[in-house]
């Protein structure tokens, strides 16, 4: 079975415009849901989009100028 990558950038620019809090919700959205099996969550230091913070790619697809909500609605599209 293929696990579905998530990758959060970490670079300053995205980590001070909320990657930070971001990468705690990510975490405990994969906990609360079991997906611990089934995604490859890393980070990587930059995504090369800082002017568009923060930064999350899930597979070969890009979010950027995320916050909460707008995580949290792309997380259960994208895991379902």
């Amino acid at each position: 079975m293929n696990k579905k990558e998530i990758v959060i950038c970490l670079g300053s620019s995205c980590f001070s415009r909320g990657n930070n809090k971001l990468l705690s919700v990510i975490q405990a959205y994969i906990k609360e849901n079991h997906y611990e099996d089934s995604i490859n969550f890393t980070g990587t230091h930059c995504c090369g989009k800082c002017s568009h913070g923060p930064v999350l790619r899930i597979g070969e697809k890009y979010y950027e100028n995320l916050d909460e909500p707008t995580l949290l609605e792309i997380l259960r599209k994208e895991l379902k």
